[in-house]
C-alpha cells in the first residue's frame, strides 16, 4: 500500500464510479413499487452515512435499495396503501435489532443455528417468485385487468429489455459486468421510445431542482406483522454481504467493528429511510464487486458516493425522468429479477448440499413453498400472517419443533 494518501478528486471520481455501478439497482426498486425513486437515492445516501456512523467508518460498503422488498412492498401497497406500507417498511428493522441483540449476546453462530440454509432458502425462494404473475402482467402491458399498452408492442419492448440484460449479464467484461439492470433499462428504453410509449410532459413541467415529495408513514398492525418477517432475507443477505467485503479486503469485519454494529447500523438505516417514504436499505453485492474490480478499499470512497445519491434526490428533473420509464420495460426485467431471486434461494440450498431426501428438511421446503407462494393467511381476530410472513414464520418454527433424524451409516 502506498503510504502517501489518495487525491481528494480520484476519490470522489471513485465515489461517483460506485454510485453508477449500485445506480440501477437502487432506482429499479421504486420504479416497481410505486415509491419515489429521488426518495430512494436520498434514502441511500441517508442510510449509507448512518451506517458509516455506527461502523466508525471501517467498512467500505453501500447500502440501496433492498429487492427482497419489491414484491411485500407490491402486495402491501395494494392490500393496506402506501402510507401503511411506508410504516411497515419502517418497522422492517425491527429484526434487525434483534438480530444485532442476538449476535451481542450469543455470537454469531446463534443466528446461523435459527435460520440455517434449509430456513433460508425457501423463504429466499418465495419472495422471488410470490409475485411472478406481476413481472408477467407489466411485460405484457397491463396494469390490474386493463391493458395500458397494446400487448404486441409491450410484450416486444419488454423481450429487448430482458434480452439486453441477460446478454450483458453472461457476456460483457470490467464495470459493464457490474451493470446489467441499467444496460437492460436503457436499450429497453430506446425500444420503447421508437415504439412510442415514452411521454416526456412530466419532464418537461418538472423544475430542475425541487424538494423530493416525502412520505408519510401510518402504522397498521396486519402490514406490520407482515412485512417484519421479509427482513429475515435481508439480513442474512447482510450477513452473507459482511463476509463477502471481509474476503475482498483481508479483513474480518464481524471482528471489527463487529456484526452486531452493521446489522444495528444497516438497521437503523432501514428505520430512518422507511420513516420518510425511502425503500429499505441493504449492503450491495454489485459495489462489493466493483471494490474487487477496483481495488480501492477506503471507506471515504462511500461518503462521497453517498453525498452525491444524496445531491442527485434534489434534481427533481431527474427523477421525473425515470418516470418516464415504460412499464413494459420495467416487466421484462422483473421477469429475470424475480426468477433471480428465487434461483439465490435455490443456490441457497445447494450450497449448503441439503439433503432433500431427508424427510424433516423435504417438510420445511415443501410447506414453506406451498404456503408462501400459495399466500395462504391465518386470521385470529384482527391479527393476520399471510404469504411471506406466514412463510417465514413457519420455516424458523418448523426448524426448531421438527425432530432431527440421525443420518445412518
Amino acid at each position: 500500500m502506498s503510504a502517501t494518501p489518495e487525491p481528494v478528486w480520484r476519490t470522489a471520481l471513485s465515489g461517483a464510479q460506485i454510485l453508477f455501478v449500485a445506480f440501477g439497482a437502487t432506482v429499479l426498486v421504486p420504479l416497481l413499487t410505486g415509491l419515489n425513486p429521488s426518495l430512494a437515492l436520498l434514502g441511500a445516501g441517508i442510510g449509507t452515512l448512518i451506517f458509516q456512523i455506527c461502523t466508525k467508518r471501517q467498512v467500505p460498503i453501500y447500502l440501496g435499495s433492498s429487492f427482497a422488498f419489491i414484491a411485500p412492498v407490491i402486495y402491501s401497497v395494494q392490500t393496506w396503501g402506501m402510507p401503511a406500507t411506508l410504516g411497515a417498511l419502517a418497522c422492517a428493522s425491527f429484526f434487525y435489532y434483534v438480530a444485532a441483540g442476538l449476535v451481542k449476546w450469543r455470537g454469531v453462530g446463534f443466528i446461523h443455528k435459527i435460520l440455517p440454509p434449509v430456513v433460508i432458502g425457501p423463504v429466499v425462494m418465495v419472495i422471488g417468485l410470490g409475485l411472478a404473475q406481476v413481472a408477467v402482467s407489466m411485460a405484457s402491458g397491463k396494469a390490474g385487468n386493463t391493458q395500458v399498452v397494446p400487448y404486441e408492442k409491450a410484450i416486444a419492448v419488454a423481450a429487448i429489455a430482458l434480452l439486453a440484460t441477460m446478454l450483458t449479464a453472461i457476456r460483457a467484461r470490467g464495470l459493464l459486468k457490474l451493470v446489467p439492470i441499467l444496460v437492460g433499462v436503457a436499450v429497453g428504453y430506446l425500444a420503447a421510445l421508437f415504439a412510442g410509449m415514452v411521454d416526456f410532459q412530466k419532464v418537461i413541467d418538472a423544475p430542475w431542482f425541487a424538494l423530493p415529495q416525502f412520505g408519510t408513514p401510518e402504522f397498521n398492525l396486519a402490514a406490520i406483522l407482515f412485512m417484519i418477517p421479509v427482513a429475515i432475507a435481508p439480513v442474512v443477505e447482510h450477513v452473507g454481504g459482511i463476509l463477502a467485503i471481509g474476503s475482498v479486503v483481508g479483513k474480518d469485519y464481524t471482528d471489527s467493528p463487529g456484526l452486531h454494529r452493521t446489522l444495528l447500523g444497516d438497521g437503523l438505516a432501514v428505520n430512518v429511510v422507511g420513516l420518510f417514504g425511502g425503500p429499505p436499505v441493504t449492503t450491495y453485492g454489485e459495489v462489493t464487486g466493483a471494490v474487487m474490480l477496483t481495488k480501492n478499499y477506503n471507506p471515504v470512497v462511500m461518503t462521497w458516493a453517498a453525498g452525491f445519491a444524496i445531491l442527485m434526490a434534489f434534481v427533481a428533473k431527474f427523477g421525473a425522468f425515470l418516470q418516464t420509464i415504460p412499464m413494459p420495460v420495467m416487466g421484462g426485467i422483473m421477469v429475470l429479477l424475480f426468477g433471480s431471486i428465487a434461483g439465490i434461494g435455490l443456490k441457497t440450498l445447494l450450497d449448503a448440499r441439503t439433503d432433500l431426501m431427508n424427510p424433516r428438511n423435504l417438510c420445511i421446503v415443501s410447506v414453506t413453498l406451498v404456503t408462501g407462494i400459495g399466500g395462504m393467511s391465518v386470521q385470529i381476530g384482527n391479527f393476520s400472517l399471510q404469504g411471506i410472513s406466514l412463510c417465514g414464520v413457519l420455516a424458523v418454527l418448523l426448524n426448531l419443533v421438527l425432530p432431527k433424524v440421525q443420518a445412518e451409516h
